[in-house]
């Protein structure tokens, strides 16, 4: 997973998961924790997570196809906007 590098990466994702019709995870890639970002209490421990500068270490997972191809469609997009302005 691309690391989120603002505050506004992270109310985009948010969104981005709030418009998934199923559930969205979000697992660090040793596979000690995941949490769902569909659960609020669950996405503001996450959250949390991804602040710490710790973004690349965890990866998204849809349980929906759907979901999974918007997913991807938005961190392609978040990829582009974040190079332009780097």
């Amino acid at each position: 997973m691309m690391l989120l590098k603002n505050a506004k990466d992270i109310d985009n994702l948010i969104e981005a998961v709030n418009k998934c019709r199923d559930d969205v995870l979000l697992r660090s890639t040793d596979g000690r924790e995941e949490f769902n970002l569909k659960s609020v209490l669950s996405r503001y421990v996450a959250i949390g997570e991804l602040c710490k500068d710790h973004g690349d270490c965890y990866e998204v997972f849809c349980m929906n196809k759907a979901d999974e191809n918007y997913m991807m469609q938005f961190f392609m997009n978040l990829g582009h906007v974040n190079s332009q302005c780097a």
